[in-house]
């Protein structure tokens, strides 16, 4: 990549609207939507492959708890440089290149499935299953510096009054990805293996890098000058995020559904891999996901209310009630109904802060925090991933599995193998509904509500004073006219 700007103020000429139309700058960021969507769903069919996989051949969710866990955690880690990146070079080129490094990781994969005997992969006590799942998880983690550069191109190529209805295309995008890829990933590793899924994705990810190659983005005259330093600029980051008041809160107030999110990462697949079979598990979790469709068209439809932080807040309440109340019997409706309707709820928490910093964060500083937000709220899920795995595979598991816990659990839980994920379950959703109960109740939140009050009323004042000139000058222009 080059192109790098140096760190001065950013200059009127590094973005040339005039080269195209609006319609055909909307024609090219609808070819990189989807070709990002093609990469998304690609990644995203590997990872959920691979984490099906070693559940069927291990049966244990200590490394599916490391698998999700590990992929946040190095999402959480590489956000700020990727937004640093972002900020720093042309979006197209960041794009191209993260497209090119998966590749590379997803052809090193391939390799390494086709050298290594399949039982020393599935043994946790080698280095070869953490040499694996570590490339394949890389290649997945990268890929998501084209995200940060996505919302980075509504900023360039959509007009301002169009971007919220690009934000929702990128939700509806997102949301497709989670039904198609549960779909394909438990189809594949059901019927064709895990070494022929690692080829279709070598082979998806080839086509989506050679389409990416064909796109132009005239518009970037160059990198847009920023004050982003070295590679990984936490101190930008961070100044650019406390410059705009209430933007830290917003970012904080959008971690508070990951915390639950941790805990779904780590045990829904085991949950769901014991009731159904894995070609099924990948149907069942597809119908879930169209909730996450549904939110989104909804939010597009009727928006976020007055109040996007009490929005967010009252969502993240309705996810941990539904968290602690899907699995309280062992019911394959119930639990659909319950994966529906969380997904239902995601888009809101991630709308609520999606449109804010586009249109308040200048362009120059945008990629950053954009990584700093997904840094942030990426580090909430492997916390809870981490610490709940080997809690619920060593103590919680086998004891609601004993003759002793299964009576005890009765009761409250029901009957079946799975009550152990289940009281998990229930007591992740109870602490998910108190921490935001308690958020409602801080000085904070108060203090970022007013404030967007005070926003809302001074535009909706400067939007009524223009349509008042707007008025005024009618009669007049019509008697210069008549004139």
């Amino acid at each position: 990549m080059t192109e790098q700007e140096p760190s001065t103020a950013a200059s009127t000429d590094t973005i040339d609207l005039s080269v195209r139309t609006p319609a055909q700058r909307s024609r090219t960021f609808t070819g990189i939507l989807i070709n990002t969507a093609i990469a998304n769903i690609t990644t995203s069919y590997l990872w959920f492959a691979l984490t099906f996989w070693v559940y069927l051949e291990s049966r244990n969710v200590i490394a599916t708890g490391v698998i999700g866990g590990a992929y946040m955690l190095l999402i959480a880690l590489s956000s700020i440089s990727f937004g640093t990146f972002v900020d720093r070079y042309r979006k197209l080129a960041v794009m191209r290149f993260a497209a090119m490094f998966t590749l590379v990781m997803f052809v090193l994969s391939g390799i390494m499935f086709l050298l290594t005997p399949e039982e020393a992969l599935l043994d946790l006590t080698q280095p070869w299953f953490w040499i694996f799942t570590m490339i394949i998880l890389i290649g997945a983690v990268v890929e998501n510096m084209r995200n940060i550069a996505l919302s980075t191109t509504v900023t360039i190529l959509i007009e301002p009054d169009r971007r919220p209805n690009a934000n929702g295309l990128v939700g509806m995008v997102q949301g497709l990805m989670f039904i198609v890829t549960s779909v394909l990933s438990g189809l594949s590793v059901g019927l064709l293996g895990m070494g022929w899924t690692v080829v279709v994705a070598l082979v998806l990810t080839a086509v989506a890098f050679a389409h990416l190659l064909t796109l132009r983005m005239p518009e970037e005259v160059r990198a847009a000058a920023s004050d982003a330093e070295g590679g990984f600029d936490l101190r930008g980051s961070w100044a650019a995020v406390m410059a705009i008041s209430g933007l830290f809160a917003l970012i904080l107030f959008s971690t508070f559904n990951n915390f639950i999110g941790g805990v779904y990462m780590a045990l829904m697949d085991p949950y769901g891999l014991e009731m159904f079979s894995v070609e099924m598990w990948g149907t069942v979790f597809a119908v879930g996901a169209t909730g996450f469709v549904v939110g989104g068209a909804l939010i597009g439809k009727f928006g976020l209310g007055s109040n996007p932080l009490r929005t967010m807040l009252i969502a993240v309440m309705l996810m941990g009630l539904i968290g602690a109340l899907f699995t309280v019997r062992e019911w394959a409706w119930l639990y659909i109904a319950g994966i529906w309707l969380y997904m239902a709820l995601v888009p809101v928490v991630e709308a609520a802060e999606q449109t804010v910093i586009q249109k308040v964060v200048p362009l120059p500083r945008q990629g950053r925090v954009f990584g700093f937000a997904m840094a942030f709220e990426s580090a909430a899920a492997p916390i809870t991933a981490f610490l709940i795995a080997p809690i619920a595979q060593f103590w919680i598991i086998p004891y609601a599995r004993s003759s002793e816990g299964a009576a005890q659990l009765e009761p409250l839980l029901g009957e079946g193998i799975s009550r152990g994920i289940a009281l998990v379950f229930l007591a992740a959703g109870l602490i998910m509904i108190a921490v935001a109960l308690l958020a409602f109740l801080t000085p904070v939140y108060r203090r970022v509500s007013a404030s967007y009050a005070t926003t809302a009323a001074e535009e909706s004042a400067e939007s009524a004073a223009e349509s008042a000139a707007e008025s005024a000058a009618g009669p007049a222009a019509e008697e210069s006219a008549a004139g």
